[in-house]
């Protein structure tokens, strides 16, 4: 079921999601060649309690960690260990979902870490392009398949692939809502956008082919050819006039 959600609905999903943009801007600060993905977790989930929210994926499914924190060729979902430390050279993809006095948001940024080589920053660039490009097309009577052609296209333009089996969705009153939103399509397909709804759209981009598969943790999602992925994600609400980008710090 698809829910539509009022104005001031919408502006309660916003506070989660302020929270999570906040906690983004924070963790960019502390990312550094030599932490582990386990500190970053903590320092997120301390940073949430601050702001009164509640890390919403943690527990959600079984999943153990407040935040998913994906590094290299590990696409979404990964668990944040101790033993795994960030180095020089490598990118990491942060998933954040908060929820508060009931509602939910759901963010995502993929961060070098210092320096990188220039094919994984156009990745970055490109990924991050796609994701902005799906939430033009964000507006009412549009459909779902003119968000993920959007993505589609400029990913495969420029030589990367998107991910076929892990989606985009809903959010708001639930942390994972209908519709799904793929980040492949063609316009004029899937459901019908309007006026209320507030999606997740989260575009995960494949330096290398778009397979992938589940590591031994039954969690992480990895790429089949060990090429290194790039998620980026807002969550939106459409209205009546445009797109209106929740997860982002006015």
């Amino acid at each position: 079921m698809i829910f539509l959600k009022t104005r001031e609905e919408i502006e309660r999903i916003r506070e989660c999601n302020i929270i999570i943009a906040e906690a983004l801007e924070y963790i960019a600060k502390v990312i550094r060649p030599g932490i582990s993905t386990w500190e970053l977790d903590r320092e997120i989930e301390a940073f949430i309690v601050r702001k009164k929210g509640k890390p919403s994926f943690k527990g959600l499914y079984g999943f153990p960690a407040a935040t998913c924190i994906s590094v290299q060729d590990e696409v979404v979902h990964g668990i944040p260990s101790k033993k795994r430390k960030l180095h020089a050279g490598e990118i990491v993809g942060i998933d954040v979902g908060v929820e508060k006095k009931g509602y939910f948001g759901d963010s995502a940024f993929t961060f070098a870490v210092g320096p990188v080589v220039p094919e994984v920053e156009k990745l970055l660039r490109v990924a991050e392009e796609s994701l902005y490009l799906g939430i033009k097309q964000s507006v009412a009577d549009h459909r779902v398949g003119h968000i993920g052609y959007a993505i589609q296209n400029h990913v495969e333009k420029n030589r990367f692939s998107v991910v076929r089996e892990l989606v985009g969705h809903g959010v708001g009153k639930k942390p994972h809502e209908d519709p799904q939103v793929p980040n492949f399509g063609t316009p004029e397909k899937g459901v019908a956008l309007k006026n209320g709804m507030v999606l997740a759209i989260e575009p995960m981009v494949n330096l290398g082919g778009h397979q992938v598969y589940f590591d031994d943790d039954e969690w992480t999602v990895k790429t089949s050819d060990g090429s290194v992925s790039a998620h980026f994600e807002h969550s939106i609400a459409v209205t009546d006039n445009g797109p209106d980008i929740l997860s982002e710090i006015r």
